[in-house]
């Protein structure tokens, strides 16, 4: 593939090939993964936020590359950890699992809050976070509040992700709230992977604005290069074995 000039100056910042050290077949954002590299590198976030962490996938691999670029970046991933309509209900162990990985890799910089959103946004101040990531419970009106509850929250030059914004089945909603705010904001939307929103409420920065003001032409070739990225991420993910099928015994 000849690369579109602008979007092989935006890989030569960051061309994300490394195998994040925490891949879980359970994970929907899998597919983002060298996205979430790409994006820590080119913006350098000095604080991110994570709303809905399940079993630690995107939070962790945004935390490996702060190491990675050495950002004294700061990191804090909110979930009840109890689950939800659409991720489902688990139990306590999905917590211990990811603190045992998180914890020691990550810890000094990156905290892992076991609470609600809104809680951790009464603890969190105004104006300093650059990058948020919105992954929650998905219908309509829950992805509607979180965004307005910590939009405030956003510096200047804050990102924004929204998750599953190609899932239109059910109650599902983040895909009508997307509808809404690109009109009025600078964005970027990858279907693959259950689809991910990128907002730029603000001003732009450099490093951003092959993304963010890509034509048609380079739009498709960073969306099927991702999704390339991630595809390979998908395939190196470990599988549990397969049950082994039954062998009903023969009538005769």
């Amino acid at each position: 593939m000849t690369l579109e000039p602008r979007v092989a100056a935006m890989l030569a910042a960051r061309l994300p090939v490394e195998t994040p050290s925490l891949l879980d077949h359970r994970s929907a954002w899998t597919g983002h993964l060298p996205f979430a590299m790409w994006l820590v590198a080119a913006h350098r976030p000095r604080r991110i936020v994570e709303l809905g962490v399940h079993v630690g996938v995107s939070f962790c691999t945004f935390a490996e590359e702060v190491q990675r670029q050495g950002l004294p970046t700061t990191a804090l991933g909110v979930d009840t950890f109890a689950g939800d309509a659409h991720a489902g209900r688990y139990d306590g162990s999905v917590l211990e699992r990811l603190r045992a990985h998180h914890d020691p890799r990550y810890g000094a910089a990156s905290r892992l809050f076991q609470g609600s959103f809104d809680a951790a946004a009464a603890m969190e101040p105004d104006g300093g976070i650059d990058l948020l990531h919105i992954d929650g419970l998905h219908t309509y009106d829950a992805v509607r509040h979180d965004y307005q509850t910590w939009a405030p929250k956003l510096s200047p030059r804050g990102i924004v992700l929204f998750h599953d914004t190609a899932e239109t089945h059910g109650d599902f909603g983040v895909w009508t709230l997307w509808a809404e705010l690109p009109a009025r904001h600078s964005h970027f939307t990858f279907t693959h992977a259950h689809g991910l929103g990128v907002l730029a409420p603000g001003p732009v920065e450099d490093p951003l604005r092959p993304l963010f003001d890509a034509t048609p032409a380079e739009a498709a070739q960073i969306a099927a290069l991702f999704e390339g990225f991630g595809a390979r991420l998908l395939a190196a993910t470990p599988r549990p074995p397969k049950p082994p099928k039954r062998r009903w015994p023969r009538p005769w």
